[in-house]
């Protein structure tokens, strides 16, 4: 396995988090660690993307608290999650899986962003949801194209964080974030092992979103950044006639970061569509 490096800055990071570390361990031993902000409202299973540790979307989970019981999975190979024998879609769909049964979420909807948007809409497939909101999912894959961040610049960034990084480093590669996002880039990457980062960024480019996403029938809502070179115009326009029943929300000003380069519209939206989720699953419950 490869190297991941967790410092006492990034640990301490945790005591300013509203939410309480959950942990499960599967029967082969795997241990997964999530988020869990509480509450009694409807879970929702937050899924970030390739290099996000759980506590990166702490400035989405904790907007959030008031209307449902958002809970973040270190997904694995990231944060506090172990590494496994391999990092598949499937892998990330059955841990996700896992997780919700051992954590009692019963019917959650899953909220993904990229990597996570892609193991959503798998796991929705074979799991009884309440709804699946995924935001710029990555539409790349066999005959579509690579993914428009190369390997090597991840590989790169990883890099920089196992030396020892910060704010303004990340700021390089991501200006127009809140400071406070990059500063817990900074503190946090390094938590992320080469090995998934590789598996997922050889799904990317190898396996077809769209293989699965008109199978996507429960509340299926896709987001995506009005700039996103990850869902352009065109695989916009192809997930809508694919899944005519899933209702498209494009984020102005937002490219495939879409919660940090546009945090209020982006939370507006999915608090929006989350709303209607739970309004609808109690009306039916």
């Amino acid at each position: 396995m490869t190297r991941r490096l967790l410092t006492q800055a990034a640990l301490a990071d945790l005591a300013d988090v509203p939410a309480t570390s959950r942990w499960v361990v599967k029967p082969d031993g795997l241990r997964l660690h999530a988020l869990d902000y509480g509450g009694d409202g409807t879970p929702v299973v937050v899924l970030p993307g390739i290099t996000s540790p759980a506590i990166t979307m702490d400035f989405v989970a904790r907007r959030l608290t008031d209307l449902v019981r958002p809970v973040v999975v270190d997904v694995r190979g990231r944060g506090l999650s172990d590494d496994g024998p391999s990092a598949t879609l499937r892998d990330y769909a059955d841990d996700t899986a896992a997780v919700s049964a051992a954590l009692g979420l019963r019917r959650p909807i899953l909220l993904g962003h990229s990597m996570g948007a892609r193991i959503a809409a798998m796991l929705s497939t074979t799991m009884d949801v309440d709804g699946a909101l995924l935001v710029d999912p990555p539409m790349s894959g066999p005959g579509r194209g690579p993914y428009p961040t190369t390997l090597a610049m991840f590989l790169t960034q990883l890099e920089q964080a196992q030396r020892g990084t910060d704010a303004d480093e990340v700021a390089g590669w991501w200006p127009t974030w809140p400071l406070r996002e990059q500063e817990l880039r900074a503190r946090w990457l390094a938590s992320c092992g080469a090995d998934a980062i590789t598996a997922t960024h050889h799904g990317f480019e190898h396996e077809d979103f769209f293989a699965t996403w008109p199978s996507v029938t429960a509340a299926p809502v896709l987001m995506y950044g009005a700039n996103s070179p990850v869902v352009t115009a065109d695989g916009a326009r192809e997930a809508a006639e694919s899944n005519p029943d899933a209702r498209m929300i494009e984020i102005p000003e937002a490219g495939h970061m879409v919660f940090w380069d546009n945090p209020e519209g982006a939370l507006s939206s999915v608090r929006t569509a989350l709303q209607a989720m739970t309004s609808a699953s109690s009306t039916m419950r």
